[in-house]
């Protein structure tokens, strides 16, 4: 089962039913937060996600169900098996980062993200801006890296040429390798320039 699948799963695995209030990207971040700080409290879970009380106690009853998650006192903690999860998600998306304004950040907040081997499914990296603004971004900028550049599908074929403080942000930050894709995402919160990033991502996992 693929990583796609599997949070799919976590999500809808109660269905039919009244349709959960988190979706997929919800989850991702709520890993990412926890593999990154090791033990937090729910209130503080809420607020960096930016979700209601409702919402994250919810996330953190499904995960808790699947024995990704464990609760105390000083608060939630991944499992074996919550962090074998993320380690399976770092494998395809080992980059999340904030970036800074360059040529290509088009909104207040811009987020990055580095997604493996992914190249080849990238086309005009329409497809991906669409999944980003429907997340809540305002723009999303699609690159490929191959034959040791940084190509932006039928708009720059050498980022490094035609945007070079946007190529020297990427490529200290992302550090890609051949067949990677990084895809920025731009917009008015760093929540929705988040979601925007994750969910293009996802469109060509």
């Amino acid at each position: 089962m693929s990583i796609k699948e599997t949070l799919t799963n976590l999500v809808y695995k109660r269905a039919p039913g009244p349709l959960p209030a988190f979706n997929i990207l919800d989850l991702i971040r709520f890993l990412r937060i926890l593999a990154e700080s090791e033990r937090m409290g729910r209130g503080k879970i809420a607020r960096k996600l930016d979700l209601g009380e409702g919402t994250t106690r919810t996330i953190i009853k499904r995960l808790t169900e699947e024995s990704l998650i464990t609760k105390s006192r000083s608060g939630c903690s991944l499992t074996y098996k919550g962090k074998k999860l993320w380690s399976k998600i770092r494998e395809i998306l080992p980059k999340i980062v904030e970036i800074e304004d360059n040529e290509l950040t088009l909104a207040p907040y811009s987020v990055a993200v580095l997604v493996k081997g992914c190249a080849k499914k990238v086309k005009s990296g329409l497809e991906q801006r669409d999944a980003a603004i429907i997340s809540g971004a305002r723009s999303a900028v699609t690159m490929v890296f191959k034959d040791n550049r940084l190509i932006i599908p039928g708009v720059s074929f050498d980022l490094r040429r035609d945007y070079p403080l946007a190529f020297r942000d990427i490529m200290r930050l992302m550090k890609p390798e051949e067949g990677d894709v990084i895809i920025i995402s731009s917009a008015d919160t760093l929540k929705c320039a988040e979601y925007g990033a994750l969910a293009a991502a996802l469109s060509i996992i």
